[in-house]
C-alpha cells in the first residue's frame, strides 16, 4: 500500500513539473490537459486521476506556498512587536523563497498574470501576503515606514526578476536581496 502511495505522490509531482514548465513556456491558457498528459506519457485518464482540471494543478501548486506564509504568520503572532522579530521574519522569509519550486511558481505567475489575475489562488494569496505585511509594520507608523517595511519582501522576490544575470549565483542574488530587505526594515 505505502509503494502505491508514493507511486502517487510521484506522478503528482511529475505532473505538477511538467504542467507548470507547460504554463510558463506556452501560457497558461495556451496549454492543455491533453498537452500535459502527452508530455508525462500517459493518457488524460490517467491525468485526471490526480488532477481534474488546470485550476486544479494551478491550487497544488500554490498549496505549498500557502502553507509557508501559514507558518509564517503563526510564528510572528507568537513573537513580541520588535526590530528584531520583523528582521527574523524577513530572514525566515528569504530562506523559505529557496524550498521547493518557488521560482518556477512565482515565474508562472508572473507570465501569467493576466489569466490568473481573477483566480481564486491569487485573491487568496495576496490577502495572506497582506496579512504577512501587517507583522512588519506598526499602526500609526508614517507611510514611508509601511511602504519601506513592505518593500522588503517585495525586494526578495525581485532579485530574481532584475538580476537575471547568470554570472550572479543563486547565493549571491539571494544574499543580495536579504541584505536590501533587511536594510529596508525599520522602527
Amino acid at each position: 500500500m505505502k509503494g502505491i502511495m508514493r507511486e502517487n505522490a510521484d506522478t503528482r509531482t511529475r505532473i505538477q513539473e511538467i504542467a507548470l514548465k507547460l504554463f510558463v513556456e506556452q501560457g497558461y491558457e495556451a496549454t492543455s490537459l491533453r498537452e500535459i498528459a502527452e508530455a508525462l506519457g500517459v493518457t488524460k485518464a490517467a491525468l485526471y486521476y490526480h488532477f481534474k482540471t488546470k485550476d486544479d494543478i494551478v491550487l497544488s501548486l500554490a498549496e505549498d506556498r500557502m502553507r509557508t506564509i501559514e507558518e509564517l504568520i503563526a510564528w510572528a503572532e507568537s513573537q513580541p512587536r520588535t526590530e528584531e522579530a520583523r528582521r527574523e521574519l524577513v530572514r525566515r522569509y528569504s530562506e523559505s523563497l529557496h524550498r521547493g519550486r518557488h521560482h518556477e511558481v512565482m515565474r508562472f505567475f508572473e507570465r501569467n498574470q493576466t489569466a490568473l489575475k481573477d483566480h481564486p489562488v491569487m485573491t487568496k494569496n495576496r490577502g495572506r501576503m497582506l496579512h504577512l505585511l501587517t507583522f512588519l509594520v506598526e499602526p500609526g507608523d508614517p507611510t514611508t515606514t509601511r511602504l519601506r517595511n513592505a518593500m522588503a519582501l517585495f525586494a526578495l522576490h525581485a532579485a530574481w526578476f532584475v538580476l537575471p544575470d547568470e554570472t550572479v549565483s543563486d547565493d549571491e542574488r539571494r544574499a543580495a536581496a536579504l541584505e536590501v530587505a533587511l536594510d529596508l526594515v525599520r522602527r
